[in-house]
């Protein structure tokens, strides 16, 4: 096969693979119509996404023609010329320009593939630099974020301490079970041997939640804020909390175990995390100043081009830097949306929110799509299905996943004037479905090669496609089962109500009613408004006051300046009248739009906007015809 006929043969074979994802896409978005318009529970978008997948790779593994890849029937004949010391300088470049994985597939002799199955094998790298940035992003572009730092106390023990906590009991359970377990494991022909800091490693990719079915439900059917807000919180940080973590571990798995290098692996954790959260708000800062000091927002499609662009730049730089990518993304997101976004032209607000949206909805998709592919694509070996591990590891995961939940729940609610009750718990614990970001991590770990993290990857994926599918299917019975409100309106709904008793929502003509349900079930009177003022947490009340006092006065057009906020200070005079736009003065001076002002109401929890009964509260009249 000349150079041509192979560069020809490859380019087919692409176009073809590639036909084969978006006809599937297409598949998936008509399925999913359906699937809303006829309000079908039993099954998600990212389940049927997955089934999809596994049908098409068992089409392409079992009906396509066997044979060597192009890319191996290459290798073979440059090997060949090589032994004939026929190589030319051409020749030597294609050689060399194949990856370690590859040559190492056909060096240990893998047994022949199908063609296009071989052309469907996942490059880890296209996830984690193209599919990757715009699903964490927009995690914290449309984040709810009134509700999200209401309880951000709750979500950052669960993503930092509930992460760390799970991966040293999945760790531990794992290595228990296939070295406790090592003399049974023989007799069954397994006998890979695996290291504290491998089981540890693992721990840490599938501590990596992805509710985004169970979300998704939670979404269309309105169910209680703060469940969402909880659920949600926690998967969006434990995401970039486990990334971070398996990175740290992968670097500190060098020479000899001991409890020192798991402490000084805790510090660089923690040193990369802090890292990457400070590039994500320098840039998103940054971006900020611009949109807010130019007048670019006369252009509104360069406006959003530049703010896709600085976005994406944040990732860059941060694993440029050796720093996570993810984390620096994800809080450039949340301060893009808390500084950037009010500084934009209707038009670009309009359009990043559709952008992202859309990009999220793509590449959450594909990767499922292909996660049900490589069931069958992907050519396991019997070695790489280990039962021992397999059973460990998903027992781990459930055990490790109640040690997270309940444990830290009842230490939070110790501090917490509003508990958080019994069922969100329950709903909590049911939530922690493995997704992307595990499948992710465990197949850039397989190009490595070894036995090890082969079977990481074989049970990554069952374990993906278990929780995936059958959590999701289950996510509405369980609502039902324990009694989660649901049709809650996310506008009204400004705080957490007491949980002294249960509460359950009763259908009315027009209402709905919120009522005490006593331990027969039965309903007794409602619920009494609430106290007028409403818990916050004392770090996101420290923030709001240096947000308005100073954040928002530089990088947006607040209608309050720095002078107003300090008057005698001079160096404050001097930067504001620096920092301090004519839209500004227009606005500081009553002319202005000071709806502009309040457009990211969301985002910080106002005093007031945490007060029912708050006579000027938007949201006064609201709660008054759904709380009865």
């Amino acid at each position: 096969m000349d150079s041509t006929s192979s560069n020809d043969a490859v380019h087919k074979f692409d176009s073809v693979t590639l036909l084969m994802f978006m006809g599937l896409l297409v598949a998936t978005i008509l399925s999913i119509w359906i699937i809303k318009h006829f309000r079908l529970r039993f099954i998600h978008e990212t389940g049927l996404s997955i089934i999809y997948g596994v049908i098409v790779g068992a089409a392409v593994t079992y009906l396509s023609k066997k044979g060597e890849s192009y890319e191996g029937m290459e290798y073979e004949k440059l090997i060949n010329q090589s032994d004939d010391s026929n190589l030319t300088e051409e020749a030597l470049l294609r050689l060399l320009s194949y990856s370690n994985s590859t040559l190492r597939e056909y060096t240990c002799k893998r047994k022949p593939d199908t063609v296009l199955g071989s052309k469907m094998v996942f490059n880890p790298e296209i996830f984690f630099y193209v599919l990757l940035p715009p699903i964490i992003f927009h995690a914290g572009y449309s984040m709810k974020r009134k509700h999200f730092f209401k309880n951000f106390g709750a979500i950052i023990t669960f993503a930092f301490v509930g992460t760390l906590i799970s991966t040293f009991t999945i760790g531990g359970i794992i290595y228990g079970v296939v070295e406790g377990l090592r003399p049974a494991v023989i007799k069954t022909g397994l006998d890979t041997r695996f290291t504290f800091q491998q089981c540890l490693w693992y721990g840490s990719i599938i501590s990596a939640t992805d509710p985004v079915t169970v979300l998704a439900i939670f979404h269309d059917l309105h169910v209680d804020v703060d469940l969402y807000a909880l659920v949600f919180g926690e998967s969006v940080l434990n995401d970039a909390v486990a990334i971070t973590l398996a990175n740290a571990i992968d670097e500190g798995d060098r020479g000899e175990e001991s409890v020192g290098k798991v402490f000084g692996t805790i510090g660089m954790f923690l040193g990369i995390f802090i890292g990457s959260f400070v590039m994500g708000m320098v840039v998103g800062s940054v971006n900020a100043l611009i949109t807010k000091f130019t007048k670019i927002k006369e252009f509104p499609l360069l406006e959003s081009t530049l703010l896709l662009l600085m976005s994406y730049t944040s990732y860059l730089i941060a694993e440029a830097l050796s720093l996570s990518g993810i984390v620096s993304v994800l809080f450039c997101g949340i301060f893009q949306a808390h500084y950037t976004f009010n500084n934009l032209s209707d038009d670009s607000k309009k359009n990043t929110k559709q952008i992202f949206e859309m990009l999220n909805f793509i590449s959450e998709n594909f990767v499922f799509l292909y996660i049900g592919v490589s069931v069958f694509t992907r050519n396991f070996s019997a070695t790489q299905l280990n039962p021992w591990f397999i059973v460990g590891a998903f027992l781990a995961m459930i055990i490790s996943r109640a040690v997270n939940i309940y444990p830290l729940s009842f230490i939070l609610n110790l501090g917490r004037k509003h508990k958080i009750p019994a069922s969100v718990q329950h709903m909590m614990m049911f939530s922690g479905l493995r997704g992307a970001i595990a499948f992710a991590l465990a197949i850039r770990k397989a190009t490595e090669g070894t036995p090890q993290v082969q079977i990481f990857l074989t049970t990554t994926i069952i374990l993906v496609m278990l929780t995936v599918i059958g959590c999701g299917a289950l996510t509405l019975s369980m609502l039902r089962w324990l009694k989660i409100r649901v049709g809650v309106d996310d506008v009204a709904e400004t705080q957490t109500l007491s949980t002294s008793s249960p509460l359950q929502f009763r259908p009315g003509i027009g209402t709905v009613l919120l009522v005490h349900v006593d331990a027969t079930g039965n309903a007794e009177q409602p619920l009494p408004p609430a106290d007028s003022k409403a818990e916050r947490a004392r770090m996101v009340k420290i923030w709001n006051q240096l947000d308005n006092a100073i954040f928002k006065p530089i990088l947006t057009h607040y209608r309050v300046t720095l002078s107003e906020n300090f008057p005698d200070n001079k160096c404050c005079g001097l930067l504001s009248r620096v920092l301090t736009t004519d839209e500004q003065l227009e606005r500081a001076s009553g002319h202005g739009n000071r709806e502009d002002d309040d457009s990211d109401t969301d985002i910080i929890v106002d005093a007031d906007e945490l007060t029912l009964n708050h006579p000027q509260s938007p949201t006064h009249e609201n709660h008054k015809n759904h709380i009865i």
